[in-house]
């Protein structure tokens, strides 16, 4: 994609897991300037327990803004706007002045397993119409866990997203939330508002919930002492962003009906978008709803590209991709997920990783890693379509891991269908997206047809296909006979497009 004429910029920015990533760009989506700083590993003290410290998210964003303003010089004066997306899921309780109190409950964090439940059943029928229901891992369930505790309830004026967190330092405000976010935190986007009778059956007091607007809304104005830190301009628009899935998917294009995107990051997200809401009575996938008015079903599996870097610790995964597609398809199959608990395609608190077979090697131990997560995937899209929303056509990639063309070759195989590699379509550049929406274009629609990539079709290897399916199916009678995929699912998968 040529670089714009326009001298106008925008930036986004990406609170990930394990580092804060800024891009900055142009109104086609050229990336002109980057930064990056990295983030504490999160804290695991018990089972099922995922947390970090909320208080190093500012510092690192200062860091990576620094380092994509200071590269642009005098053009940073151009960057006309802001957006951040963040993990979701990721919450935390705050005092008056913004500070945590206590940790930050990242999205793999299960510990909230009596606030779902109450929060469930509070919100019975109104999670029924939505096609959704809050578990253990949402930020409803976890903002009550953090209120439960009587010392924080009392202290505690503002129950924030992760990406709060920096909205609030950019702009000096308590800031209003984006729907996307909030989606998981109890707020209903059909109805357009919380759904107090759940948020209240958990502890959470209705002047702790933030105002709601759609991504890609004002949100502010960057501070004079946020501008000085970061070499933003001052009185830069700050615009509400999404969650990291979700803007994933604006970057690469999968924001119109029929078209989905996988995003492998740390985990995999795999999203679409539907002219409905989609219904899923087992919680697995969830509707977010998009500004325009249609709704963008899907979920995230705590499977991902963390699962293969922890595969070949320190390996060179350029080379090991080389390696493995040489190889040709592993001899054993696993399901490589490192943590406790599965949240999508299917919900099974209980979960854990295995392998069927021990892989021969170090290049057959990074390939079965790869099909692994790929099975994954494949059932992702066999439960989304047996709801009612079927991918049409490629299956767009994005991520990190997802611009791997040897992975998405596999995955292709294992798909039955092209992957469509989107170049640079990641959640910085889905940011970027948002904070154009507004300001460098009339509103999201506008800019996601200005700024996305158009990608590089990657086909399946069909001299693959059965010795992938013949570990699919070994794949798939493993995870039945633990009881964490029913035999709809298994079925549904079992058919390829």
């Amino acid at each position: 994609m040529a670089p714009s004429s326009s001298p106008d910029l925008v930036a986004g920015i990406d609170l990930a897991t394990q580092e804060v990533r800024v891009s900055c760009a142009d109104a086609t989506g050229h990336v002109v300037s980057r930064g990056c700083a990295p983030l504490p590993a999160p804290k695991r003290p018990r089972p099922g327990w995922s947390q970090t410290d909320a208080r190093v998210w500012w510092p690192a964003a200062v860091t990576a803004l620094r380092e994509a303003t200071d590269a642009l010089g005098p053009a940073a004066g151009t960057i006309r706007a802001v957006a951040v997306a963040a993990t979701s899921g990721t919450v935390l309780v705050v005092d008056g002045d913004g500070h945590p109190l206590g940790p930050a409950l990242l999205y793999d964090d299960q510990r909230a397993t009596d606030q779902a439940t109450l929060a469930a059943e509070a919100g019975r029928e109104r999670w029924a119409a939505l096609g959704w229901r809050p578990g253990s891992t949402s930020g409803l369930a976890k903002w009550g866990w953090l209120l439960a505790h009587p010392d924080v309830a009392e202290r505690a004026r503002s129950a924030w997203h992760a990406s709060d967190v920096l909205v609030a330092a950019l702009t000096g405000e308590r800031p209003p939330t984006d729907w996307s976010n909030a989606l998981k935190s109890g707020y209903d986007p059909g109805r357009r508002e919380w759904a107090l009778e759940a948020t209240a059956a958990v502890g959470i007091a209705d002047a702790l919930l933030a105002e709601v607007r759609p991504p890609g809304s004002p949100a502010g104005v960057v501070t004079a002492d946020a501008a000085a830190a970061t070499g933003l301009p001052r009185d830069c628009q700050v615009r509400l962003g999404m969650t990291d899935g979700c803007a994933g998917q604006v970057a690469a294009g999968a924001d119109r009906p029929g078209r989905f995107v996988t995003v492998i990051g740390t985990t995999m997200v795999v999203k679409g978008a539907a002219g409905d809401p989609t219904h899923d009575p087992s919680g697995a996938v969830y509707s977010h709803r998009h500004p325009a008015g249609w709704w963008l079903p899907g979920g995230a599996s705590n499977t991902g590209g963390a699962a293969v870097a922890a595969a070949s610790p320190g390996a060179d995964l350029a080379d090991l991709d080389c390696r493995a597609a040489a190889a040709g398809p592993a001899s054993c199959v696993t399901y490589p997920l490192l943590g406790a608990g599965e949240r999508f395609p299917f919900v099974a608190p209980d979960a854990t990783g295995l392998w069927l077979g021990r892989p021969t090697g170090e290049v057959d131990h990074h390939r079965a890693t790869l099909e692994g997560v790929a099975f994954v995937e494949r059932l992702a899209y066999a439960h989304l379509s047996d709801l009612g929303a079927p991918a049409l056509g490629a299956i767009r990639s994005a991520g990190r891991g997802g611009r791997s063309r040897v992975w998405a070759q596999v995955r292709a195989s294992v798909l039955g269908r092209p992957v469509l590699v989107i170049e640079g379509a990641d959640t910085a550049l889905g940011a970027c997206t948002l904070a154009a929406a507004g300001t460098l274009h009339a509103d999201l629609v506008a800019a996601g047809d200005a700024m996305v990539a158009d990608g590089e079709e990657v086909f399946p290897t069909h001299s693959e296909a059965d010795a992938l399916e013949e570990s699919f199916a070994r794949f798939t009678v493993a995870l039945s006979e633990r009881g964490w995929v029913g035999p709809r699912l298994g079925q549904a998968a079992s058919v390829r497009p």
